[in-house]
């Protein structure tokens, strides 16, 4: 049996943990009889998408993308309709899709579930022929991005500083939704369409998404007062989104968006300028992807939140860990040769 080959691609620059620990421990969780392995470290915009390119050309069997949403964005485009899978270390500030697939926010947990590689074959979204894997959209959410993106740092702070600074200015839109030759109209604060449940950081957009179903899930919210923030917030947290009396949700396999006048929109949270129409379309099972198939589908979203902030701390502990027991064993070293 030959074994499987892995390229690791590494953002040296997305969250705030230091990545090296992760590839140092690399030989603790992978079988060196099942498994070759290549890191590759990226350094420019772009990189991530060249390596998996090439990766997939030369039959590497998965492509391991170490970074957040955007690293994984970038990996993932290049692998649609390929034989290579991706995998996720989840390091960025949102994680969304890792988070959808229940990988653990813990690096030691994540390298557990890729030592298993169970593959799948998922659906992906194009909106105006980007490619997207976990949710797109346009209005408050896609403003936002475009706010988040040139901001200074990153992490779930300044999303949430950005959202509270500029949510009360934000103007709602006017827009013409076309399914099956239905339209309607809507005056939205936004549009999002998911392929996966989730922007990140277990903030439920598209609660009942599913990566495997061959839909879109599409939720928008109407224009309301802005004192009904805060319980839109908690629903998104709490899975009930889809509740509440301003929101307007469905299922369908593509739309086509006419608006007033162009403006942005976001895939995965990258944010990117379009026109007035905007075409949005799901396409099944074209990305392979190693899934959780250990994952506690049952797990309440409270309690899954409490567990990924309880991976993330200890997945640090532990890599601070191995760096002291690093330096311990480099001084150890020196004093065994002095001592020769």
């Amino acid at each position: 049996m030959s074994k499987k080959r892995l390229l690791f691609i590494a953002n040296p620059i997305s969250g705030t943990r230091d990545k090296k620990p992760i590839i140092e421990s690399l030989p603790m969780f992978l079988d060196a009889e099942q498994f070759e392995w290549e890191v590759r470290w990226t350094n420019h915009k772009g990189h991530a998408a060249e390596l998996a390119h090439q990766a997939s050309e030369e039959a590497v069997d998965v492509c391991v993308a170490i970074g957040g949403d955007g690293t994984v964005n970038e990996v993932a485009r290049s692998l649609r309709h390929s034989e290579t899978a991706l995998a996720i270390i989840p390091m960025g500030s949102g994680n969304g899709l890792a988070r959808h697939l229940q990988i653990p926010m813990d690096p030691d947990g994540a390298l557990q579930v890729l030592a298993r590689c169970d593959i799948k074959a998922l659906d992906y979204g194009l909106i105006n022929d980007i490619p997207f894997f976990c949710t797109c959209g346009m209005g408050f959410d896609a403003f936002i991005s475009e706010k988040f993106a040139s901001a200074g740092k990153r992490g779930l702070g300044t999303y949430v500083e950005n959202t509270l600074k500029d949510g009360l200015s934000y103007k709602p839109e006017t827009y013409e939704i076309e399914i099956d030759g239905q339209t309607e109209h809507y005056r939205a604060f936004l549009i999002a369409c998911g392929n996966a449940s989730q922007y990140g950081n277990n903030f439920y957009i598209a609660p009942q998404a599913s990566m495997s179903d061959g839909l879109l899930d599409v939720t928008i919210i109407e224009t309301m007062n802005m004192l009904k923030a805060p319980q839109i917030v908690m629903q998104m947290i709490n899975k009930t989104l889809d509740n509440n009396p301003n929101v307007r949700t469905f299922k369908c396999h593509s739309l086509h968006v006419h608006r007033e006048q162009p403006g942005v929109i976001h895939y995965d949270g990258e944010p990117g300028e379009t026109g007035t129409d905007i075409d949005i379309r799901l396409v099944p099972h074209g990305l392979r992807v190693v899934v959780n198939e250990a994952a506690d589908k049952t797990t309440a979203p409270i309690i899954k939140d409490i567990q990924d902030i309880y991976d993330q701390v200890t997945g640090d502990i532990k890599a601070q860990q191995r760096k002291l027991l690093a330096i311990n064993k480099q001084l150890l070293d020196r004093i065994l040769q002095r001592n020769k």
